[in-house]
């Protein structure tokens, strides 16, 4: 990668992965790796490694999470997975983050366009959320969007709100990376323009703000 995209800041490729391993990421166009919340990630074959991984899971899902989905355009295709993990960062400069697995197949197409949008998923979201995480479809078939105002990344039509921005910086976390996103342009649906209550997923189960499962 020899270029940084307009609006990413100067450092950021310091933090990237290498061009060579993105590739390796991306193998075949027609296979996909998106995880589902709380879909099982393999560690190996130990079974006490596999215990102290399905412990850590169960406690760790006592947090509720909202659902957001990461969109970008990879050239004229639009990119969508869903992702639990988001969570803001800072407020001067305002900086979020999101965590995608290394085994993603959308993250190395984000990371190659340096710019994406969050989208946070409304209560009534459900089939988007599960749509963005299945492999081998067309994610965004029936799924009316709109281009963000600065990056042109896929906004979807319904949900609460949304948070356009560009690559700021990207650390290694395991089987993770760890991107921290500085936020260009933001906006919350105007009143009416959609449930107005979030999609939340906790223990294992999508939720909603009136603690029934979906």
């Amino acid at each position: 990668m020899s270029e940084i995209p307009d609006g990413i800041s100067p450092d950021a490729r310091e933090t990237w992965p290498h061009p060579e391993l993105i590739q390796s990421w991306l193998g075949d166009a027609d296979v996909d790796f998106e995880l589902r919340p709380g879909e099982e990630v393999a560690v190996h074959d130990d079974p006490e490694a596999q215990a102290a991984a399905r412990r850590f899971r169960d406690v760790l899902g006592c947090f509720a999470s909202g659902i957001a989905v990461i969109t970008t355009m990879s050239g004229d295709e639009p990119v969508g997975m869903t992702c639990q993990s988001f969570s803001s960062v800072s407020l001067d400069p305002a900086l979020i983050t999101f965590i995608p697995a290394r085994s993603s197949r959308a993250w190395p197409l984000i990371q190659r366009a340096g710019r994406f949008c969050v989208n946070i998923l409304a209560a009534d979201q459900e089939h988007v959320s599960g749509q963005m995480a299945t492999k081998g479809i067309d994610k965004f078939a029936g799924i009316g969007w709109q281009p963000a105002k600065v990056t042109g990344s896929p906004v979807i039509d319904g949900t609460l709100a949304h948070l356009d921005c560009t690559i700021h910086a990207v650390y290694e976390g395991g089987d993770h990376f760890i991107v921290v996103g500085k936020v260009e342009h933001l906006e919350a649906a105007a009143a009416g323009d959609s449930a107005g209550e979030p999609l939340l997923y906790f223990q294992g189960r999508y939720r909603t703000t009136d603690s029934s499962a979906t």
